[in-house]
């Protein structure tokens, strides 16, 4: 059976802070609904009531589309974490979001609370509305076997100008939903 609070317990927090992926749905009145898995370590629990992610550019950028179209959809997001180990917990968190750039007077603020990565594009820093934990009885035990590099090594190995100039292009979603690009690269840890 579900419970629901209006924000994270000690035991959430616990819970988020062991897994190592966790996914974000985001949508806009039209179009898709994207959904996508994360990972790194890229989750903070800034209070029981806010969170945030730091987001790497990759292939798109949907969910920043999605809560950009805020003026319409109020920035609805939800995020799921799922323990694959035990004890049995799905955690949902839905709340209202906004993406954070490099070139937004909270930036600093936000990136105080993280390690940067290469090719940081972004935070979203999500209001937290309401805390769903479930059973998870259903979700199969997987053990983590490591991070991918991948994505971290590919922007490491980017051109500083090039990149900017990549980021700049990307202003629209699959949808065609408009967004904001980064305005620098950065080169993280």
């Amino acid at each position: 059976m579900a419970d629901f609070t209006e924000a994270l317990t000690e035991k959430h927090i616990a819970m988020i802070a062991a897994q190592p992926v966790f996914f974000v749905a985001s949508a806009a009145g039209e179009g898709r609904i994207n959904l996508s898995p994360k990972g790194y370590d890229a989750f903070r629990v800034l209070s029981p009531t806010r969170v945030a992610w730091l987001d790497l550019g990759g292939s798109g950028n949907e969910t920043h589309a999605h809560l950009a179209a805020a003026q319409t959809d109020a920035g609805r997001i939800t995020v799921m974490f799922c323990n694959f180990q035990q004890p049995a917990l799905i955690l949902r968190i839905y709340g209202r979001g906004r993406p954070v750039l490099p070139q937004d007077p909270d930036w600093s603020a936000l990136a105080a609370h993280f390690t940067l990565m290469p090719g940081t594009r972004q935070f979203f820093d999500i209001a937290v509305e309401s805390v769903q934990s479930s059973c998870g009885w259903g979700v199969p035990f997987m053990a983590l076997e490591g991070e991918r590099d991948t994505l971290k090594k590919a922007h490491r190995q980017s051109d500083p100008a090039e990149w900017e100039a990549k980021m700049a292009k990307r202003t629209r979603s699959i949808d065609g939903l408009p967004t904001r690009a980064t305005d620098r690269y950065i080169a993280g840890e």
